[in-house]
């Protein structure tokens, strides 16, 4: 169900009164719950079993670890709850990468040995799930049946099972208290605005909101209405407007040349920012017009003046989350320089190979990675903060990071590798770039300047972000925008 159809705006008007009328009585909760089972199940309801599966096995590792004060016994539980995860993700995203890879080396040694395509292999019980609910349909005398799963990647399992995994990984440390509820827990992991694309949320930030009534006042549903707009602009009028121009050039960039690369390339920075922040806003608005407040995802990341600055600024959530979880604990900055950089080159890769199965991704991290290790000691410098002009450090941000893109946004590795050769080799070809896109783009620019520059006071009275919020309606009402298209992240 996406966010930008007349499927959710039906979906949503028909929960939110609901909610609002029983968010003060025990039903809330499982309301809640149902209303989320029934977004993420729209897509397919064979995959409910797998949220569920994952919840009730965090769900019972910690009631487990709350038992115990032997620390090899929670550890033990710890890794049941990491191992379970992380083999979820692996059965479904990583698969065929694996395989493709295990074959091209045995190719490559003359093994004459393949491996083959992956199957689908369910954790213990959960393999019976679908044949015990079609014996029961069957029972009931009904002719419905759940059709067999196949191995496809479902929608927003690297979201919620990193969001799930962290209440564990929190509960060990003792940064959160055991949820006594399983309806709770299972809400958590699951909350419809957020389920599929985040912000991975923490537990100690959203599990006392649901334990708690959130009030609903007029300025959460007036700010809530008005930064699902926003979000909607961006993915309408902007990120699928892009996408025209983008995907043309992509999909055959040995025809284009140097300077129609380069413009799909910005194009293609441009737009995965606005799909996915508009996809976080719309998230993020939805949740507060119910009383619930989602953690700021992106900061006005291209206006960024560091690669340190930039990942402080894009995807927080995910950032933070490989901050905790990954960095800190392989040791972090705290054995010494050599080992401080092969942690932060260690994470990137990782956090590269997360956003999917394939060299392309793997090459985009190891290069944020390399950027940053490189740049790391400049820009703690008193030349580099205060020598260096602001536009300038803006500028070299944006120009590495959408060179970055390339391998991001590339359908396969020669693919990236003619992008970057022509861009650098090749001359001819008319880039063809609207000029509505041009003016889009350099409109939203303007305004991130302006919102963090001395002027920003300018935007802050209600008459301007109303006048805006109008303006952004208007334009979506009458200006045709690109094909609709599914948020980028759904993919990872």
């Amino acid at each position: 169900m996406l966010f930008h159809t007349w499927i959710f705006a039906a979906f949503f008007l028909i929960v939110y009164p609901a909610y609002l009328a029983v968010k003060h009585t025990r039903l809330r909760i499982p309301l809640l719950l149902v209303a989320s089972y029934v977004f993420y199940g729209w897509w397919d309801a064979n995959y409910l079993v797998l949220i569920l599966y994952a919840t009730a096995v965090d769900y019972t590792v910690v009631r487990l670890m709350a038992l115990t004060r032997r620390r090899w016994l929670r550890r033990l539980w710890l890794a049941v709850s990491v191992a379970n995860n992380l083999a979820l993700l692996g059965q479904f995203k990583y698969a065929w990468f694996l395989i493709d890879g295990l074959n091209a080396l045995l190719g490559h040694l003359g093994a004459g040995l393949a491996v083959g395509p992956p199957q689908l292999v369910w954790p213990i019980g959960v393999e019976h799930a679908g044949g015990a609910i079609n014996a029961a349909l069957g029972w009931l005398g009904l002719s419905t049946r759940l059709p067999a799963m196949g191995l496809l990647l479902p929608v927003g399992i690297s979201f919620y099972t990193f969001q799930s995994m962290s209440y564990t990984i929190d509960f060990y440390r003792g940064q959160v208290e055991k949820e006594p509820s399983f309806l709770r827990f299972a809400a958590f992991v699951s909350l419809f605005p957020q389920l599929v694309a985040g912000p991975i949320e923490r537990a100690r930030n959203l599990l006392p909101q649901l334990r708690t009534e959130q009030p609903v006042a007029a300025r959460d549903v007036t700010d809530g209405l008005g930064l699902f707009v926003v979000g909607l602009f961006k993915k309408v009028a902007l990120a699928d407007y892009l996408a025209l121009y983008v995907d043309k050039v992509y999909a055959a960039p040995g025809q284009f040349g140097a300077a129609a690369l380069v413009l799909a390339t910005v194009a293609f920075s441009w737009q995965i920012y606005f799909d996915f922040s508009g996809y976080t806003d719309m998230a993020r608005g939805a949740a507060r017009m119910m009383g619930f407040r989602l953690m700021l995802n992106f900061n006005n990341p291209y206006l960024a003046t560091g690669l340190g600055d930039f990942w402080g600024r894009w995807h927080i959530s995910l950032s933070t989350w490989f901050r905790d979880y990954v960095y800190i604990p392989l040791g972090g900055n705290r054995k010494g320089k050599a080992r401080t950089y092969l942690n932060m080159v260690l994470t990137m890769v990782i956090s590269g190979l997360w956003h999917g199965a394939a060299w392309t991704f793997v090459i985009w991290g190891a290069l944020h990675a390399l950027g940053r290790a490189v740049t790391r000691e400049l820009e703690a410098t008193s030349f580099y903060r205060d020598r260096v002009p602001r536009l300038l450090k803006q500028a070299f941000v944006f120009a590495f990071v959408s060179f970055a893109w390339i391998f991001f946004r590339a359908q396969s590795l020669d693919d990236a590798t003619t992008i970057v050769s022509r861009i650098f080799t090749e001359s001819r070809a008319d880039p063809r770039l609207p000029l509505l896109l041009a003016g889009l783009v350099g409109s939203v620019w303007a305004y991130q300047l302006v919102h963090e520059s001395r002027l920003r006071r300018l935007l802050q009275p209600a008459f301007v972000r109303v006048a805006l919020v109008i303006a952004m309606l208007l334009y979506l009402a009458v200006v045709p925008g690109g094909r609709s298209q599914p948020f980028i992240y759904f993919q990872f």
